[in-house]
């Protein structure tokens, strides 16, 4: 079976840099096509450098990446740096990276490759706020029915929010963007914090990348002590959430999650529960379902997975 070609539209972001590293090490499923970036945790300048930082640590820098928007579509950007650093990367020593950014705008990178590969050949790999994806459906419609499959992190419902009561950080960034994507049509699978608050670090875990003894395995790690930080003493959890890698991972070995066909909606108006996903896991309603809502994981699996992978850089 032939690699899975995606694009992966990402705002490292810590987490985000393991799933890019994922990715790359998993040339016999995943054939990267790009790299698109977005302002999310960061902004623009930052995760557009961090993605670049992420490839040269892998030594993979003819890997294209691509600046995509520096704001979303119709709000004031919000960011995290109180839980990822002033950089999106705290943690290890960074470095500017050598590898060119590609002069291509990323929304105008994503319509071109829907355009030029077969349809139904390109996954979309969203893995921070949905503005690119948002931006290039409303600039080119006929793209939107090219598209194999979006698998994206965000949203939540057991869990509730991560950025307000109500809303998970990358929805609530850009709210128009990821209701467009739902009301899109469009196959989408989503991973909530529902699941990714069950792929937790460990000391073992963290470990275990420190023991590669590659660069790899220790900037990764090195990333995972600063990162986790922030949850730990949030949610009083023994490690921190892995949340984009399970996007990567689910299409690697989609046996490792579980969770259902439902319908999911987008709150863009109220001041209380804005970016809040609201999904009806009981089907209590006659809206019909728009996405594979994923609430569990197999999480020995899943770091055996990104353990393995990591090994390979």
């Amino acid at each position: 079976m032939s690699p899975r070609k995606i694009i992966i539209d990402t705002d490292p972001g810590q987490d985000d840099a393991v799933a890019i590293l994922l990715a790359l090490g998993s040339p016999d499923e995943i054939d990267l096509l790009g790299i698109t970036t977005v302002a999310g945790n960061v902004p623009l300048a930052l995760t557009q450098k961090n993605a670049r930082i992420t490839c040269e640590v892998a030594d993979r820098p003819e890997v294209k990446v691509f600046a995509g928007c520096d704001a979303p579509l119709e709000r004031a950007l919000v960011t995290a740096e109180h839980v990822h650093g002033g950089t999106g990367l705290d943690g290890p020593d960074l470095f500017e990276p050598t590898m060119p950014l590609q002069d291509q705008h990323g929304v105008d990178f994503i319509i071109d490759t829907l355009r030029a590969e077969p349809a139904g050949t390109v996954t979309l790999c969203p893995l921070g706020p949905l503005t690119n994806i948002g931006a290039a459906f409303r600039k080119a419609p006929d793209v939107i029915d090219r598209v194999q499959e979006i698998v994206l992190m965000g949203g939540a419902y057991f869990e509730v929010g991560n950025i307000t009561p109500a809303a998970e950080f990358n929805i609530y960034v850009d709210p128009e963007a990821a209701q467009e994507v739902l009301a899109s049509g469009v196959r989408v699978t989503m991973m909530p914090l529902d699941v990714t608050h069950k792929a937790l670090t460990s000391r073992a875990r963290v470990q275990a990348f420190r023991d590669l003894g590659s660069r790899v395995g220790s900037f990764t790690a090195e990333m995972l002590d600063f990162f986790e930080r922030f949850d730990v003493e949030k949610y009083g959890s023994e490690g921190g959430p892995l949340h984009d890698p399970c996007v990567i991972a689910y299409l690697i070995r989609p046996e490792l999650f579980s969770g259902r066909h439902i319908n999911v909606e987008v709150e863009t108006s109220s001041a209380l529960t804005l970016g809040m996903t609201v999904a009806d896991w009981w089907g209590v309603t006659d809206r019909p379902a728009n996405a594979l809502f994923i609430g569990e994981v197999d999480a020995d699996g899943f770091f055996a997975l990104l353990t393995e992978r990591l090994g390979r850089l």
